[in-house]
């Protein structure tokens, strides 16, 4: 019996001693949770139709960023004040557009030496609204010098009259004042640059020659763009500047005729035309901006009739 007693307490021993010596389970690990990807912005690109033929793609990542994609050129634009639309500068471009009435409309520029304002339009652009819309800064209206802020209605088309107000000519340089009269029963505003296009008598555009925006002329210098209010039959006033004498070194020995000329207010789409006869040599005219004067001159031959369509 204290044999079997004791072979009882021996394996009983073993047994304990042998679970000690057993190593301990390790604590369950917890699931790793799968990390997400960093978010990237992947605005798809806006395009727009230019009159020239090409097309312009850009995008908009941000509200005050436009990448900008120009016959395979890119650039990166900043938003700038602006009175009206959204404008966008940079790597020497300006970038301006504006939406009326379902259609946006938009002018690629050069900027001047001072890398301040579009002086040469390069492209004017469109696209109908309804797809995507280019977040961009709200247009909100800005004090031009001196503290005016434009009238809250802009000018439109329909409600405006082309006007021929003087001229000036010399040295084989031409200059056509024209006024914009407001022909509404409310008052209105025009704030920066007409965008103007020559026609031939057949009603073609004269896409040869193109509209350069410039803040003077050969003759005047009439600084930066300012808004103009128009009271009803009140007026502002814009120059047309051009070349008479053939570039023969590039070729040129005949000037286009031009036959008409056609003129849309900013952040407009409805041209108004008004009957002209002149020959712009250089391939370009020289387009001021909105005024409160004329600066009105005895009327040249450089400003041909006084007909308004």
């Amino acid at each position: 019996m204290r044999r079997i007693r004791s072979a009882v307490t021996v394996i009983a021993s073993l047994a304990l001693l042998s679970a000690c010596n057993q190593p301990a389970e390790a604590p369950p690990t917890p699931p790793v949770e799968p990390t997400p990807a960093p978010a990237t912005s992947t605005t798809p690109p806006v395009s727009y139709a230019c009159e020239s033929g090409q097309s312009i793609a850009v995008s908009y990542p941000d509200a005050a960023t436009a990448v900008l994609t120009y016959k395979g050129q890119s650039a990166s634009l900043r938003t700038v004040a602006s009175a009206t639309g959204a404008r966008f500068s940079g790597s020497g471009l300006e970038w301006w557009t504006a939406t009326q009435d379902g259609q946006e409309t938009a002018t690629l520029s050069r900027l001047g030496p001072n890398e301040d304002v579009g002086v040469a339009v390069l492209e004017r652009c469109s696209r109908p609204s309804s797809g995507p819309v280019a977040p961009g800064p709200t247009p909100t209206p800005q004090p031009a010098p001196g503290g005016v802020l434009p009238a809250a209605t802009p000018c439109k088309g329909p409600q405006l009259k082309l006007l021929a107000a003087g001229g000036d000519a010399g040295m084989g340089n031409r200059v056509a004042v024209y006024g914009v009269q407001n022909l509404g029963a409310q008052a209105c505003s025009l704030t920066g640059y007409p965008t103007v296009t020559l026609q031939d008598r057949q009603g073609r555009n004269l896409s040869a020659v193109r509209a350069e925006q410039n803040p003077g002329n050969y003759f005047h210098n009439n600084g930066t763009p300012t808004p103009v209010t128009l009271a009803p039959q009140g007026k502002a006033f814009f120059d047309v500047a051009w070349n008479v004498v053939p570039h023969e070194g590039e070729g040129e020995t005949v000037c286009p005729t031009a036959a008409r000329l056609r003129m849309t207010a900013p952040g407009d789409s409805s041209p108004v035309s008004f009957t002209v006869s002149f020959t712009p040599c250089g391939s370009r005219i020289r387009v001021s901006p909105f005024r409160p004067v004329a600066e009105d001159t005895p009327p040249t031959a450089a400003v041909a009739d006084t007909t308004s369509l």
